[in-house]
């Protein structure tokens, strides 16, 4: 009587027992469908940061290079700082290439004001098969804005001098960007010159 009796509880119990292990592996796959898409997601944002910070910083680089082109002209150091120059070359070039180093490509590239590039991105790659239906044609995408910010300040002195040619220019002033200062720039000694990230900081907006 006993024995049957046992044996009719582990019977009964037998059903349970497999729902619950089938609710445990359900949710178990659900926690990793989770964590898969999750994990794509993050790998789209560090590709769409990357590539909009390497187009900000291109841009950077172009306009350190029109400082030191007009070094000795300074009325139009403070147009350069603000952006404001004309002849820049698009720079979303540089966002193809390291959205492509994160297995990304560019969906959307382009200045956001004069400082400031903004770029979307889409994975090469689906978020794969999983229990959530249509994840295996399903692409991660994201966004992201990466702004230019002048770091030196500067007061044109009063006065004018004259070049060789007789004509009359701006002695060069003192540039202090953050707690450095920059006397006696020589354009003809590239030590005496700030680096690019001296000049501008490049950073993803927040």
């Amino acid at each position: 009587m006993i024995g049957r009796r046992r044996f009719g509880d582990a019977g009964q119990a037998f059903p349970i027992y497999i729902t619950v292990v089938g609710g445990l592996l359900f949710l178990a796959f659900a926690y990793l469908a989770v964590g898969q898409a999750a994990a794509h997601r993050n790998g789209a944002q560090t590709a769409a940061d990357a590539a909009a910070l390497a187009a900000a910083q291109e841009t950077r680089d172009q306009l350190a290079g029109k400082w030191v082109q007009d070094i000795l002209d300074p009325a139009k150091w403070q147009d350069i700082f603000d952006g404001d120059v004309q002849g820049l070359d698009p720079s979303c070039w540089r966002a193809d290439e390291l959205a492509a180093q994160n297995d990304a490509h560019v969906e959307a590239c382009g200045p956001t004001g004069l400082l400031g590039y903004e770029v979307e991105v889409e994975t090469d790659e689906p978020v794969g098969d999983s229990i959530v239906p249509g994840t295996e044609s399903k692409y991660a995408k994201a966004s992201a804005t990466a702004v230019i910010e002048p770091r030196c300040t500067f007061e044109l002195p009063g006065g004018d001098a004259e070049d060789g040619d007789g004509n009359e220019v701006l002695p060069l002033p003192q540039l202090t960007c953050e707690d450095e200062n920059w006397d006696d720039l020589d354009p003809d000694d590239p030590t005496t010159l700030p680096d690019p990230e001296d000049l501008f900081d490049v950073h993803l907006a927040d």
